[in-house]
């Protein structure tokens, strides 16, 4: 009861004129630069995060909030009329939703897309409302050797989930580690990683990084590989489902939200998994089987309620015990970071009301998106007709500055371009850039408790493995470096069993 007492006071503070409009400015300028073609919802949040820096803490988080379910929403619109996913969790209501668009049914995908969206998103929101507050409860628990492991557990997952190759993640990770760690160190007053640079003394501005490895490393990629055209699917009447679509899709919309939260709201969670499991369980219980692959709606509806709900689910880690679980997660960290606000066990009780009214702007930003995007449908089409060198020449003069304002020094100007660069060979080198966003944002938290967990024990070690939860975390470690080692092994000596077997078989008679 008193979560729902707290959830109606964080109504009465967003549904001021003020936030509502910060909430409105928010989604519509999240869906419109989600909308635009290979801009993802990490990037649109990284791209748009120096907007807000001029706002109260409470008008910025919920304009924040309101970017990050527009982008979200516009990087479907994509998708669908464009078959270019924003990012990988897209990549079915790319599959699925295109299909649609090219027999002459977009509007009916982005429809389910919409509508679904905004279905998982409230169930989502519920969720994040009243679970919350438990796991806050429970990670107050946590002592410096608690987090010591947690942080392990973060560092291992996401690198391992946001890359196919486990060495390359954790060279990502190191990477963004090794950024972190630049400037004077915090309890001896000694320069690391500087070099003799005096600029470098304060550090690098989080949002600089951030800023570079997503918008800069796309500008440049584009600008290297060439932008080329597009082919647009037309879209010629309203975003609206006839009854039979909708009697299809209101199934796979709660089956979507069932499997999307609480993947989401997993420490190593995400929107990948969920999505794709939609998929292929809607593709098992659907009467209509022969569609897919050719515009089945229950593939387009289920996967993008998947989506959003595991939106919804991701922010539980993020408040709870700060941890970001995805690249668009890592961002908003350093949202809350830029006004001193530390994510984590005492968020909700040093910053109740602030999270309450951000936790209630995300029901008004649900409705605003569906109102806005059903009519304006045929608006975001248009956008996608933008030739891609307009948008990425849009992307650099935003990043430049958004960087400028974070810093306010040519030096900063220079770090974003270098850092950009750096971002473009490991894009090349198939090096994922999101753990790197992880490691700066979470090493420099690692090596506060690891220090504060050694005083305690007055050097002593084994304090990291003191309690059962400690313990329980580091098998989680060594399980997440293990498997991906000892999976293909696994499957290579299967495979060469059984063609023994086949081989020693005898011939049939």
């Amino acid at each position: 009861m008193d979560q729902f007492q707290l959830l109606l006071d964080g109504f009465a503070s967003a549904l001021t004129w003020e936030h509502l409009l910060w909430a409105l400015i928010g989604v519509t300028i999240g869906t419109a630069v989600g909308v635009l073609p290979g801009i993802g919802p990490a990037l649109t949040v990284a791209l748009l995060l120096p907007v807000t820096f001029r706002l109260e803490p409470a008008s910025a988080l919920i304009m924040f909030a309101g970017i990050y379910y527009g982008g979200m929403y516009g990087g479907s619109t994509t998708s669908i009329l464009l078959n270019t996913p924003g990012e990988s969790a897209s990549m079915i209501a790319a599959l699925e939703g295109n299909k649609m668009a090219r027999a002459g049914r977009a509007a009916a995908a982005l429809a389910t897309a919409a509508l679904g969206s905004f279905v998982a998103g409230t169930i989502g929101t519920i969720g994040l409302s009243f679970l919350s507050p438990v796991v806050a409860k429970f990670a107050v628990t946590f002592g410096p050797p608690e987090y010591v492991a947690l942080m392990a557990v973060a560092f291992v997952t996401v690198s391992a989930l946001l890359g196919p190759n486990l060495l390359k993640g954790l060279a990502s990770l190191l990477v963004g580690i090794a950024i972190g760690l630049i400037g004077i160190d915090v309890q001896t007053g000694q320069p690391r990683l500087t070099f003799g640079v005096a600029p470098l003394l304060d550090g690098i501005d989080v949002v600089i990084v951030v800023v570079a490895l997503f918008a800069l490393t796309e500008s440049f990629s584009h600008a290297r590989s060439g932008t080329g055209g597009t082919t647009v699917q037309p879209l010629r009447e309203r975003a609206v489902l006839s009854r039979a679509d909708l009697r299809r899709s209101w199934p796979a919309w709660l089956r979507g939200t069932a499997l999307g939260f609480p993947i989401g709201s997993l420490p190593a969670g995400g929107a990948e998994v969920p999505t794709f499991l939609s998929y292929s369980l809607e593709r098992k219980l659907s009467a209509h089987r022969h569609e897919f692959g050719h515009g089945a709606i229950e593939g387009v509806a289920g996967p993008e309620a998947a989506n959003n709900a595991a939106a919804a689910g991701v922010l539980v880690p993020l408040l709870t015990i700060g941890l970001p679980t995805s690249a668009t997660a890592a961002v908003i960290l350093t949202g809350f970071q830029s006004y001193g606000i530390q994510p984590g066990p005492r968020l909700f009780a040093e910053s109740g009301p602030l999270v309450w009214t951000l936790i209630a702007s995300l029901y008004v930003g649900n409705v605003m998106l569906l109102v806005l995007n059903l009519p304006l449908a045929r608006v975001w089409a248009k956008l996608l007709t933008i030739p891609a060198y307009g948008i990425y020449a849009g992307v650099l003069v935003f990043a430049t500055l958004g960087a400028f304002a974070a810093g306010g020094t040519t030096v900063d100007l220079v770090i974003l371009c270098a850092i950009g660069l750096l971002g473009l060979l490991m894009r090349y080198a198939e090096v994922p850039v999101a753990p790197a966003v992880v490691g700066l944002i979470l090493g420099p938290i690692a090596e506060s408790q690891l220090r504060r967990a050694l005083a305690l024990s007055e050097g002593d070690p084994a304090i990291l493995v003191s309690g059962p939860i400690t313990v329980t975390l580091w098998i989680v470690v060594a399980l997440a470096l293990l498997i991906p080692v000892v999976l293909p092994v696994a499957r290579r000596r299967r495979a060469a069993l059984a063609e023994q077997s086949e081989a020693s078989a005898p011939p049939p008679s």
